[in-house]
């Protein structure tokens, strides 16, 4: 019994540090090594400010700046997550009638305008970061009054920041609202 018992302790002991020690700090070796930026939480700097992170949606409100997809953490890192709210779910289909009528106010649509999914719909973490080049087609003319500027400055701003799908295949491209708007500040 008593060697059994040791002999479970050496395990554990040797588990524990090969799990719990030697293998975290040899992935954030190799991960500071290998991609420093997305390591550290891609985070961005104006002026010598931390001013978010690329990584993680962040709440722009007003007319004069690109808008987010709909979080429902409220942009917060630590709730983050989805609403597990299903499709046949009264109160999904709320929030999605209300995040589409929202958008469609807020940039002068149609009431029968189509909108992007990206728009109408919180994303599974509740902080994706990116939102699609047609959702911000939508907002360029708003953008664009509410700013004072050409919509076609603007809308250069758009492709600028639009990112191809990852490795040229994977997802689809996407635009980073906070570098986005970032970027909009800077033009002025």
């Amino acid at each position: 019994m008593i060697k059994l018992t040791l002999q479970s302790l050496r395990h554990l002991l040797l588990w524990t540090v090969l799990t719990g020690l030697a293998y975290p700090v040899i992935v954030t070796v190799i991960a500071q090594l290998a991609l420093p930026k997305p390591a550290n939480g891609s985070l961005v700097e104006r002026h010598g400010k931390l001013v978010g992170s690329a990584l993680l949606a962040q709440q722009f409100q007003g007319t004069n700046y690109f808008w987010p997809r709909p979080s429902s953490a409220t942009y917060a890192t630590v709730p983050s997550g989805a609403s597990n709210l299903g499709p046949t779910s009264g109160q999904q289909q709320t929030n999605v009638i209300n995040n589409l009528a929202a958008f469609r106010s807020g940039n002068n649509l149609a009431t029968n305008a189509d909108v992007p999914a990206d728009m109408v719909y919180a994303s599974g973490s509740g902080l994706d970061p990116d939102i699609s080049p047609a959702a911000a087609e939508l907002q360029v003319a708003r953008v664009a009054a509410a700013r004072g500027m050409a919509a076609d400055k603007v809308r250069a701003l758009v492709t600028r920041y639009t990112q191809a799908p990852q490795l040229g295949f994977l997802g689809q491209p996407r635009v980073n609202v906070l570098l986005l708007n970032l970027g909009l500040d800077a033009a002025k």
